[in-house]
């Protein structure tokens, strides 16, 4: 009977951990996503004000501040992420609003190149196809780590490829470069979000920990985003000037 009661007692309790662990995780991704997704409608808040003032285009763009604009993100996102253990969680959540704010003066070009139907089409596509591939790194049983390498050789070869034809200006090498790209941010974001999920699980944060982690998860996603969102804008968004 002790032993039956032991056995009882240990499936009871590994159930209620396992629900506690649901519940948090769950918790966590809603926080990640709503980071994301606050994260998108700043950027396109602010696309769209830069894109819509022809003196701020010019400020930016007509000077040596683009080229600040363009890699300001990225010197953000080094500093989280060095950082990210040292600065506090408030001080973590201004850098990233700041890098979202800053990536929307970055895109505001794309509303000089690309029709408002153009834009809100593919985002809606973008948006679908997320979502989908998102739900599918969460559920999937598949482990996908074997993926991360390889999708990672991908895009260095994609940033290498994209510098080449900077200098080669070839339509076709950059309809290829848009089809890999599209490819290449569907699978991380499939990956990333199965990371994230395997992540929680593995080491169960909370408080400012959590916080901070979901932040920088948050920027992954949002980059997967936006990455595939300017592919497909290219596929599909028609003639650009």
């Amino acid at each position: 009977m002790a032993l039956n009661a032991d056995t009882r007692y240990s499936q009871t309790a590994s159930h209620v951990d396992a629900a506690e662990i649901d519940a948090g995780l769950r918790k966590y991704m809603l926080g990640v996503y709503n980071y994301m997704a606050s994260g998108l409608l700043v950027s396109a808040i602010v696309a769209l004000l830069v894109s819509n003032s022809p003196a701020a285009m010019n400020a930016i763009f007509g000077s040596g501040l683009g080229i600040v604009v363009m890699f300001a993100p990225l010197g953000i996102i080094l500093v989280m992420s060095f950082a990210q253990n040292k600065l506090s969680t408030p001080v973590m959540q201004g850098l990233y609003w700041a890098m979202v704010a800053v990536m929307g003066v970055s895109l505001s070009t794309i509303f000089l190149r690309y029709g408002m139907g153009d834009v809100v089409r593919v985002f809606f596509i973008t948006s679908a196809a997320f979502a989908g591939l998102s739900l599918f790194g969460y559920t999937t049983k598949k482990n996908l780590s074997g993926m991360g390498s390889f999708l990672v050789m991908g895009l260095i070869g994609l940033i290498i490829a994209s510098i080449v034809n900077i200098f080669l200006g070839s339509n076709m090498l950059q309809f290829v470069i848009s089809v890999l790209g599209v490819l290449i941010f569907a699978g991380l974001t499939a990956y990333d979000t199965q990371r994230i999920k395997s992540t929680y699980i593995a080491y169960r944060m909370h408080g400012d920990a959590a916080v901070r982690s979901a932040v920088m998860d948050a920027i992954g996603l949002y980059l997967n985003f936006v990455n595939m969102f300017m592919f497909l804008l290219h596929l599909f968004g028609g003639n650009d000037d």
